[in-house]
């Protein structure tokens, strides 16, 4: 049972930092917290959990680490044996809550609706658009950049590099027109402030 706790958060644990480092796009595991995930959506500081994702898998590693060597290189009675383990696992489960409760979480923050807007952002196709076929544009938001699948509003080709504003975002793919055709659509007076 040890061996098989401890086998099992190690390979959770590699997991995590596989799919980090190389990131692998297999799903989100969100940590517990006050609300939603990771960060908490719901305003104010970000709050964790004490039972999450990783420390659970922290737990598993140091309570299946402890109870092996105990159960193996001593002679200790089960309950006591299992008590240690138990223990074994809280201490190597606590460092992680404390990194993410204290170090990580008070640096997230909830972003507001303007962060995440896709409808009304420019940006520059990247991968073209023909014949119906959905390409890719390139943008900029919140201090990064991002790509997202797109589509030409009106069927128009659109090559690499052509500057494009997102007219509306529809189950995962921008419809896109290009920049002067956006504008053109803008009411006389907007159309003036812009230039």
């Amino acid at each position: 049972m040890y061996l098989v706790c401890f086998g099992v958060g190690l390979a959770l644990a590699v997991l995590s930092f596989l799919g980090g480092a190389f990131h692998f796009h297999g799903g989100h595991i969100h940590f517990g917290s006050h609300g939603h995930g990771a960060a908490a959506h719901g305003g104010g500081k970000a709050s964790i959990a004490p039972i999450n994702g990783f420390t659970i898998t922290a737990f598993l590693c140091w309570f299946g680490g402890v109870g092996f060597l105990l159960h193996h290189y001593t002679s200790l009675l089960v309950p006591a044996t299992l008590m240690l383990a138990t223990a074994g696992g809280l201490a190597g489960a606590a460092p992680i809550f404390w990194l993410l409760a204290r170090v990580l979480a008070p640096h997230e923050r909830e972003l507001t609706a303007e962060e995440t807007q896709i409808v009304g952002v420019a940006g520059r196709v990247t991968g073209a658009m023909h014949s119906g076929l959905t390409g890719e544009v390139l943008f900029s938001q919140g201090g990064a950049l991002r790509s997202i699948p797109a589509r030409s509003e009106n069927g128009e080709p659109l090559d690499r590099g052509t500057e494009v504003v997102v007219m509306h975002y529809e189950r995962g793919i921008a419809y896109v027109r290009t920049w002067d055709a956006a504008v053109e659509q803008l009411p006389s007076a907007e159309h003036r402030s812009l230039q």
